[in-house]
C-alpha cells in the first residue's frame, strides 16, 4: 500500500480536532483571519496563468495565506520537469502528488484522474484551504475540482465560460458546475457562464492573468539573446516559426494527420523553428512518434524542447515571424503582439480570436498549411485585448478578498437562463462597466468616461483643433489619459464611442461631410485610428442621433418604442427611435430635422436652401436676429447692457424679450413657429408617440411648439407627449450608449 492511503483512527481523530479547533479561531479572528488559498497546478501551461495570481498572493502575506499543490506532468521527466520553475520562482510546493498513468491514451487519460482522486483527499483535508484555485480544462483539473467539492471546498475556476470545440469543453464545464466561484477572460466567457445558471454576483470579469505579465514583460532588451540561445547565433526577429501543436483526444487520428502535414509544410517552407513537444494527452505518443520518424530533433532547422519558461516563451511568441499549431497560446497570447498566428484543426474552433489569427481547419496535404505559411510569415497585425488588459491580478485577488465565509457552501443556480447580461457586477468586488465617450463639437472637444448607469464618472474638456492630424493626435492623447485614470477610478473601459457633428457612415465609422464648424472632417475615418492606437473597439454616429441614443438608454425614450429627439443649439439636429431601432436611412443622412422646410421663401440657410427650421430656430438664427435689431437701436431695454466689446448673440434676445421687448418676443415668437410647424410634419410622417426637446434652446420653445401642434397637428397626433431633456450631457451619453447598450448596437 502506498504511504498516505489510509490513517489510524486516533491520527483521524487528531486532524478532526484540529481542523475544528482552527475553524473556530477563524471564526472568532473574523476579518482579520487570513483567508487560506490553495493554488493547485497541473502541467505548464496552467502554470503561466496561475503564476502571476500567486505572485500577488504571496506578496499580501498580512491577507493571504498561500499553499502550493504540484500534479499532473509537471512531475514527468519528459515533460520537462516543469515543478522546478515553480521552485525557481522561490514558491514553497506544500505537497507533490504523481498522479499520471502513462500510456498517453483515452484508458490512461481516464486512470490518471482516478489516481489523482484517490490521492487529493489526504492532501486537501490535511491544508484545510478556505478556497482552491483551479485553472482550465486540464482532466487533473477536473480530479482537483471533484475532489475539493466533495469535501466542502470552496472552488475559484479560472477561465470557465470559453468554447473550443473539443472534450476539453466538456471537461471545463463540468469543473465551471462544480465550482462556487468564476474569474473570466471575456464577456462572452461571462454570458456562457450566466447561460449555463451560474449565479450572476460569483462571476467576475477578470481577463486572463497571463496578459499581466506578458503586457508589462514582453519588450525585454534582451530579447535578441532569448532568440539565440533557444534556436540560434544566426537567427534574427521575425525570421523564424513557433510551432506547439497537441493531440485532440476526439479525434486522434486526424490530430496526427494534421500534425505530420504540418511537419511537412514547415520543413518545405525552410525556416528556422523552435517546436515544442506535445502536451500529455491520448495521441500524444504517436505525435511524438511522427516528429522522431520525420528526424525533427537531429532536422538542422529544428530545435524540439520539452519546455520553455514562461517568461522567455512570451519573448520566442512576440517576436515570431509566425506561429502554428493549435495551442490555446495562438489564439490568446500571440494576439497581444500582433503576431501572425496559424490555428490547424478543430481544437480552438470557438475561441474568440483576433485578425492575426488564420485558421486552417482541415487539409489532405501540406500544400494549404504551406499557403497559409506564405500568407502569414512576417506580416505584423494591431495587437489585440480580447483576453485581457494587463490588470487581471488585481481584481481576482479584490475578488477573493471579497468572498463572504460565513455565507452557505451549497450552490445556488440561476433559473430560468438569462437572456440579457448588461452588467452583473458587484460594486465593492467588479469595477464599473464604462465607455469612453468623446465628443466633437464646433468649439470644444469633450472626452468623458461614463458608467453603465448613465454617470459621466471624469470628464476632459479641450478647444477643437483646426486641423484633422492635431485633432486625431488630442483624441489619442485625452483617450489614454482617460484609460490610465480609469483604472484608479475602479473603471473597465469596455469600448469608444464617438459623437460627431456632420453626415455620418457608422457602419464604416466614416465622417462622409462635415458642418462647416468643423475644419478638416469629411470623409475621414474616424474608426480606424482609435480603434488601432487604443486597442478598443469605436463606434461613430452622428451627435444628434447620439442625443436620441442618449434618451433611449437614460432619459425620457427609455422604454418608448417610437420617439423622436430634437437638439436645439448652434444648429438643429436630431435623432429618430422607430421600433426600438435608430433610423440612419439609405445614406446616412435621416433626421436632418433642421434642414426640414417650413417656409418657401425663408431666411437662407447654411446648407444653402431656404426656409429651413434651422434658419429660423437656431442659436445662430437668433444671433442674427439680436445683431438686427442692435444694429436697428431695437434690441437693448431698460434693464439690459452691452458694452462695445461684447457680441451680440441669442443670450441678448432671449434676455430682452424676458424684460418685454416686443420685437425681441416677436423673433423667438417666430423661431418657436418655426420649430412647431417642422415638428408638425414629422409628427404626420412618422408618428412618434413622444418628442424630447434637447439642448440650451429648448425651454424657450416648449410652449410655442405646443400652441402650434394644437392649432396645426392631426387630431390624430394632438396627444403626442412634448417632454424637455433632463439630461446634462446628451452628447457624451449618447456616444457611451452606442458602447454600452447592446440593445441598439449595429452589427459591423
Amino acid at each position: 500500500m502506498m504511504p498516505g492511503y489510509a490513517r489510524n483512527p486516533h491520527e483521524l481523530y487528531y486532524l478532526k480536532t484540529q481542523r475544528a479547533q482552527e475553524k473556530m479561531e477563524r471564526s472568532e479572528k473574523g476579518s482579520k483571519q487570513r483567508l487560506r488559498v490553495c493554488v493547485a497546478t497541473c502541467n505548464r501551461a496552467d502554470y503561466s496563468k496561475l503564476a502571476p495570481i500567486m505572485f500577488g498572493i504571496k506578496s499580501q502575506p498580512e491577507i493571504f495565506d498561500l499553499e502550493v499543490v504540484v500534479l499532473g506532468s509537471h512531475l514527468i521527466d519528459d515533460y520537462g520537469n516543469t515543478f522546478r520553475m515553480i521552485e525557481q520562482d522561490e514558491f514553497d510546493i506544500g505537497s507533490k502528488l504523481h498522479t499520471i498513468v502513462r500510456g498517453e491514451d483515452e484508458a490512461a487519460m481516464v486512470e490518471s484522474v482516478g489516481l489523482a482522486l484517490v490521492k487529493l483527499p489526504d492532501v486537501l483535508q490535511r491544508l484545510a484551504p478556505d478556497i482552491l484555485l483551479v485553472h482550465g480544462d486540464r482532466f487533473d483539473a477536473l480530479a482537483l475540482a471533484t475532489a475539493a467539492s466533495l469535501m466542502n471546498i470552496r472552488i475559484l475556476h479560472l477561465e470557465g465560460g470559453e468554447v473550443s470545440g473539443t472534450i476539453d469543453d466538456s471537461i471545463r464545464h463540468a469543473i465551471s458546475k462544480l465550482a462556487h466561484y468564476h474569474a473570466v477572460c471575456t464577456r462572452s466567457a461571462e454570458r456562457h457562464l450566466i447561460s449555463m445558471c451560474e449565479d450572476h454576483s460569483h462571476i467576475l470579469l477578470a481577463g486572463c492573468p497571463s496578459y499581466d505579465k506578458l503586457l508589462s514583460a514582453h519588450k525585454r532588451d534582451d530579447y535578441a539573446d532569448i532568440i539565440k540561445s533557444w534556436i540560434g547565433d544566426e537567427v534574427k526577429e521575425q525570421d523564424y516559426i513557433v510551432a506547439l501543436q497537441h493531440p485532440v483526444t476526439t479525434d486522434i487520428k486526424n490530430s496526427i494527420k494534421i500534425y505530420e502535414l504540418m511537419l511537412d509544410a514547415i520543413i518545405s517552407f525552410n525556416k528556422k523553428t523552435l517546436i515544442l513537444f506535445p502536451n500529455i494527452d491520448a495521441g500524444s505518443k504517436e505525435m511524438v512518434r511522427v516528429m522522431r520518424r520525420k528526424g525533427i530533433e537531429q532536422h538542422p532547422k529544428f530545435r524540439a524542447v520539452k519546455h520553455v519558461p514562461f517568461d522567455q516563451f512570451i519573448q520566442l511568441i512576440a517576436h515570431a515571424g509566425c506561429m502554428i499549431g493549435n495551442s490555446s497560446c495562438g489564439v490568446r497570447e500571440a494576439g497581444a503582439f500582433g503576431t501572425p498566428v496559424i490555428n490547424l484543426g478543430t481544437r480552438q474552433t470557438g475561441r474568440e480570436t483576433g485578425e492575426n489569427v488564420l485558421h486552417v481547419r482541415d487539409a489532405d496535404t501540406h500544400n494549404k498549411i504551406y499557403h497559409a505559411l506564405e500568407l502569414q510569415f512576417g506580416k505584423r497585425y494591431p495587437c489585440s485585448k480580447i483576453y485581457g488588459d494587463g490588470n487581471a491580478v488585481q481584481r481576482i485577488l479584490k475578488f477573493l478578498q471579497a468572498i463572504d465565509l460565513s455565507e452557505p457552501l451549497q450552490k445556488k443556480f440561476c433559473f430560468p437562463l438569462v437572456k440579457e447580461c448588461i452588467s452583473q457586477d458587484i460594486d465593492h468586488i467588479l469595477e464599473t462597466q464604462s465607455a469612453l465617450a468623446v465628443d466633437l463639437g464646433g468649439t470644444n472637444l469633450r472626452v468623458g468616461i461614463v458608467s453603465m448607469k448613465g454617470k459621466v464618472v471624469k470628464k476632459y474638456i479641450q478647444l477643437n483643433p483646426k486641423t484633422f492630424g492635431e485633432r486625431i493626435e488630442l483624441i489619442l492623447t485625452m483617450c489614454k489619459q482617460a484609460m490610465v485614470d480609469a483604472v484608479h477610478l475602479n473603471c473597465r473601459i469596455l469600448g469608444v464611442g464617438v459623437s460627431t457633428g456632420g453626415r455620418v457612415n457608422p457602419q464604416e465609422g466614416v465622417v462622409l461631410h462635415s458642418t462647416k464648424l468643423i475644419n478638416e472632417w469629411s470623409s475621414v475615418d474616424i474608426r480606424t485610428p482609435l480603434s488601432s492606437a487604443l486597442h478598443l473597439p469605436v463606434w461613430v454616429d452622428n451627435d444628434g442621433n447620439c442625443a436620441a441614443l442618449a434618451e433611449k438608454k437614460f432619459g425620457h425614450g427609455k422604454g418608448v418604442e417610437n420617439f423622436v429627439t430634437i437638439i436645439t443649439g448652434t444648429g438643429i439636429g436630431g435623432g429618430i427611435i422607430q421600433h426600438n431601432e435608430l433610423i440612419h436611412g439609405s445614406t446616412f443622412c435621416a433626421a436632418e430635422l433642421g434642414h426640414i422646410v417650413v417656409s418657401l421663401e425663408g431666411p437662407e440657410c447654411m446648407c444653402g436652401s431656404h426656409g429651413c427650421i434651422e434658419a429660423y430656430s437656431s442659436g445662430l438664427a437668433l444671433q442674427r436676429e439680436a445683431k438686427r435689431l442692435h444694429d436697428e437701436d431695437l434690441l437693448l431695454v431698460e434693464g439690459m447692457t452691452l458694452n462695445n466689446k461684447e457680441q451680440v448673440n441669442a443670450v441678448h434676445l432671449i434676455n430682452a424679450a424676458r424684460l418685454g421687448n416686443s420685437k425681441a418676443e416677436s423673433a423667438l415668437h417666430t423661431a418657436g413657429t418655426a420649430l412647431g410647424l417642422g415638428i408638425v410634419n414629422i409628427l404626420h410622417m412618422i408618428n412618434p408617440s413622444l418628442v424630447i426637446l434637447s439642448g440650451v434652446l429648448a425651454e424657450h420653445y416648449e410652449n410655442p411648439v405646443r400652441q402650434v401642434i394644437s392649432q396645426r397637428a392631426l387630431d390624430s397626433a394632438q396627444g403626442t407627449k412634448i417632454m424637455i431633456s433632463e439630461l446634462e450631457d446628451p452628447a457624451l451619453l449618447g456616444a457611451a450608449s452606442m458602447v454600452l447598450d447592446y440593445t441598439t448596437r449595429r452589427t459591423y
